[in-house]
């Protein structure tokens, strides 16, 4: 594949920079030109940029020998991801006439003065490449100047404005490289530019209409990419006259027609993307005989898959994910292929015994489809094997031995078929594996006890199935495990002893367990959901349970459990029906599902009831007041100590320059705040929440950063606040920013203004009388959106590990917050005592990917936004009896008839515009929980359809 022209470009100057390195003192920079850099260094504050240090042997900096050879001039200038903003700079570069290459790009640039104003910048004459990407510019795009010689142009990722962009960029005569993507440009694709064209990037703007025939007269063009924006109509079928071509990209826009038949002649086009868009009719039968990347997921796609499709040589990646594709899969596959999903798709027949003659698969996805058959021994060739998908097919029989020789699976998935016989005791050697659903299957024998013992192991899910015996002791050696799903089976005996990793949720109902409920399940200090119920067990609810902080919901309902429920935090929901022996505290039988709030309301009706009958009038108050009081405390912090001794500070910062802030914040009132329990008002996966009163009487909240499995790199002070002070510089709305830090011995706190009314979880799910309207869920919707487009699009994108409805603080029912967004920064998952997806965020808005990729990304952020969305739409929480929302949504979706089933019939009936508004949203919301990251839409793009959703 040729080299982009914009790297060839730049590194065109290599040989001249190191040219400059290795030349003799003499010939010296130009004198002139000497003079203006050092003038400049002292505003760009770089450490190389010195007096001490020739001007040519700069960080960024590039020479060569002028045109008489007498002296050395600056050519390159690079000052890329040095978050400078101060645009005075530009009045001393445009004073170098030699200059062809400026790269300010990845820094804070809101304006460029002097390059956009009228006077005269003596380098505009020369430039051959400028590189602005990845600032905060805001002009019009016509208000960029001309350059006569440029031939490599880059303004992604700004905020550049205006359309007609025919009238503006006809005027560039040598341009051979344009890259204008994430802007908010408008109007018609541009035709007008040089023929000489060969790079034309202008993805994720807000360009409409349909692809000009003109623009098949760049007879030069290699890369084409007009992905995510808005463009309609058929796609010409004239790709013949774009012979050069090697990227063409079409992406989530609002194509229709067949993919045009000229592709298949493009010799050198190597990758074609045209997901998510309304492409209709059969797949060319030649496409792929040149192209090595094809994705054409999430279109309409009909017809049968040609049998030589998948097997020309150079093929590495195919995505047909989401059409209406039938017949059978192609038995011979190319020897390069490593990725093919076709997933979502009516394909019939069996799966080919050959599908891994070719050896290089990675990841195989074919996943909700109609194939029946075996699983085939032979995939036990496919040893390079890290994903595995057959879910939801029709596929019988045992699972073949030879899966476990595939020692490089991460993710296993064959959840939803008819799959029969025992759980293959060779599973045991595969040693990678992170991820096994084989639930809804009929498996029957024992749990291996071996699959405990790997050390990747985070998601195991068994349910229902016909599995039988005990669940092995071994369970407890397990290392990694955080969620764990055995529920309708015929399990027996009793509960073991559980590994402290589990966090996301437990569920063992609808089995034949006895015994009592173990207290060691109060170890689990990290575990949210914990589902018991429909079994036989007997004897009390351990009081340990109670001191759960991160449990959310506890179901204990039909088994012969007795005595009185412990006390729980809270907004914590309690099932314990069809136990007839097991009071709710207050010496009823306890029939109804209850809360934590709810709990506590009937104690302290009985509380005023026993102090009335005991003491006069006058003491009445003071008794509720105090036993008030300890119940409180019981039920947030059982067994801790209502004072603790005053942190010790090693350092703390302001790093707001409020003075409204800097006169207020005092770090011992800080400290003091945090020593007492009863100043807890929020807790989160990772955080912890306190109020604290200054002297002058105004609140604020102080956030501890909990480290007790030693994941926080508050060890390397310097770095932690570089970070931290980083952050406290962003400005949003909707983005809780630090207004100062605070190091002790052991823990990191951070200083927020105190404008709480509960989180977005509270609003939706907590104890409450009023259904929020529509309007409300949209206003959170709009502003999340808008606080997290504003994250990714920072100049070092802020990522978010754990986005959730219970880090989103509300200011008020309309106003929500993103909280805790410098986890990312300072959190070290090499550090953590389990495997990534330990600290992964909260269950049910982990992203698939995650389990495999071990990676945080903007798409799975996305991903974790489009199920916040799903809860705006539905009231339902993220995780209902043990079923992810975005799962089940997804599989409603799948039917438009059903779609009507997601939303909240409590509110999508207020009127005819709030029900097609909600039906907007809802698509929305299911192109961000897609299974592929690549299917995604990015953010600037969500708050976009967010904002034009009627």
């Amino acid at each position: 594949m040729p080299v982009l022209l914009l790297f060839l470009f730049l590194f065109h100057h290599a040989p001249m920079a190191a040219a400059a390195a290795d030349a003799p003192s003499s010939p010296e920079l130009d004198k002139t030109q000497n003079s203006i850099m050092k003038n400049l260094s002292s505003i760009v504050g770089i450490n190389s940029w010195n007096s001490t240090t020739p001007v040519c042997n700069w960080t960024g900096v590039n020479c060569s020998r002028s045109g008489s050879g007498f002296s050395m001039v600056v050519t390159n200038i690079t000052l890329s991801n040095y978050d400078m903003y101060n645009s005075s700079i530009i009045a001393y570069i445009c004073n170098i006439d030699t200059l062809q290459s400026l790269d300010l790009s990845r820094n804070s640039f809101t304006d460029l003065g002097d390059l956009f104003s009228n006077t005269s910048c003596r380098m505009k004459e020369g430039l051959q490449s400028l590189n602005l990407s990845s600032n905060r510019l805001s002009q019009p795009l016509s208000n960029l100047p001309r350059f006569p010689q440029l031939e490599v142009l880059d303004l992604s990722i700004n905020h550049f404005t205006g359309g007609n962009l025919n009238t503006y960029l006809s005027s560039f005569t040598n341009l051979r490289s344009l890259n204008l993507s994430f802007n908010h440009l408008n109007g018609d694709v541009p035709t007008s530019m040089v023929s000489s064209l060969a790079e034309l990037v202008l993805s994720g703007n807000h360009l409409s209409g349909s692809i000009p025939l003109g623009m098949f007269n760049y007879k030069n063009l290699t890369l084409l990419d007009l992905s995510q924006n808005n463009l309609t109509g058929p796609v010409p079928d004239k790709f013949m006259n774009l012979s050069k071509l090697e990227i063409l990209l079409l992406s989530d826009n609002r194509l229709i027609g067949e993919i045009p038949d000229s592709l298949s002649n493009v010799t050198t086009l190597f990758r074609f993307a045209a997901n998510l868009n309304n492409f209709t009719g059969q797949i060319p039968s030649n496409i792929a005989n040149y192209v090595r990347m094809l994705d054409l997921s999430y279109n309409y796609l009909s017809g049968k898959i040609a049998p030589d499709f998948l097997s020309h040589p150079g093929l590495q990646t195919v995505d047909l994910t989401g059409n209406m594709l039938e017949g059978a899969i192609p038995r011979k596959l190319s020897q390069s292929l490593y990725r093919l999903r076709l997933g979502e798709n009516r394909l019939s027949g069996n799966i080919s015994d050959s599908i891994c003659d070719g050896k290089g698969l990675t990841y195989l996805e074919l996943d909700n489809n109609q194939l029946t058959g075996n699983i085939p021994s032979e995939l036990g060739k496919c040893k390079n094997l890290s994903l595995l998908n057959l879910a939801s097919n029709n596929l019988q029989g045992t699972v073949p031995d030879a899966i476990s020789s595939l020692d490089k699976l991460v993710v296993l998935e064959l959840q939803n078929n008819s799959l029969s016989g025992p759980i293959p005791h060779t599973f045991s050697g595969l040693r990678s594996l992170s991820t096994v659903n084989l639930s809804h299957n009929s498996f029957t024998g024992q749990i291996p006890s071996g699959i405990f013992k790997f050390q990747m192991l985070s998601t195991l899910d068994l349910q229902g199935n016909a599995i039988s015996g005990n669940i092995p002791i071994s369970i407890s050696s397990s290392k990694s495990l955080i969620e764990l799903n055995l529920a309708n089976n015929a399990l027996t005996g009793t509960i073991p002893t559980m590994p402290t990793t589990l966090s996301t949720s437990l569920n063992l109902s609808h089995n034949n367990l006895s015994g009592s409920i173990p207290s060691s399940l109060g170890s689990l200090s990290e575990l949210e959901i914990l589902d018991l119920s429909y079994n036989s067990l007997s004897g009390e609810v351990p009081s340990s349970l109670g001191s759960l902080q991160s449990l959310t919901q506890l179901v204990l309902s039909y088994n012969d459990l007795s005595g009185s429920v412990p006390s729980f935090r809270q907004n914590v929901e309690i099932s314990t029906v069809g136990n007839p022996g097991l009071t709710n505290g207050t010496g009823n039988n306890n029939d109804t599902p209850i809360t934590g709030k709810k709990k506590m309301h009937i104690v302290v009706i009985i509380i005023f009831t026993i102090a009335g009958a005991l003491v006069g009038l006058c003491l009445l108050a003071a008794a509720v007041m105090m036993l008030l009081s300890k119940r409180i405390y019981r039920v947030e912090d059982e067994g801790l100590p209502a004072v603790e001794s005053v942190p010790q500070i090693m350092n703390g910062c302001l790093i707001t320059m409020n003075s409204i802030h800097t006169s207020a914040i005092e770090f011992m009132k800080a400290m003091e705040a945090v020593s007492n329990h009863q100043n807890i008002f929020l807790k989160t996966r990772f955080c912890t929440y306190y109020k604290a009163v200054m002297p002058n009487g105004t609140t604020y909240s102080v956030k501890k950063l909990n480290s007790s499995d030693k994941i926080f790199q508050i060890g390397n002070q310097e770095k932690f606040a570089r970070e931290i002070e980083v952050l406290g510089k962003l400005t949003n709305s909707n983005v809780m920013v630090p207004l100062a830090y605070i190091l002790t011995v052991d823990s990191a706190y951070l200083i927020y203004e105190h404008a709480y009314k509960g989180t977005v979880s509270d609003l939706l799910h907590g104890v409450q009388s009023d259904v929020i309207d529509w309007p409300s869920r949209y206003s959170i919707a709009l502003g999340v959106a808008q606080g997290l487009t504003f994250l990714h699009g920072c100049t070092q994108p802020v990522l978010l590990l754990d986005l959730s409805t219970r880090t989103i603080h509300l200011k008020s029912k309309n106003e929500p917050q993103i909280g805790d967004i410098e986890l990312y920064k300072i959190i070290d998952p090499s550090r953590s005592t389990g495997s990534f997806s330990t600290i992964a965020g909260t269950v049910g808005y982990i992203p698939p990917e995650y389990a495999y990729t071990m990676r945080l990304t903007m798409a799975g952020n996305v991903y974790s936004f489009g199920v916040i969305l799903l809860e705006l739409l539905t009231g339902k929480p993220s995780v209902t009896d043990g079923i992810g929302l975005a799962k089940w949504a997804l599989s409603l979706s799948a039917r438009p008839a059903q779609r009507e089933q997601i939303l909240d019939t409590r509110i999508s009936g207020a009127s005819i515009a709030v029900h097609s508004q909600m039906l907007s949203v809802l698509n929305i919301a299911l192109a961000c929980v897609a299974f592929s990251p690549d299917a995604r839409p990015k953010m600037r793009n969500v708050l976009r359809m967010l904002f034009n959703a009627k």
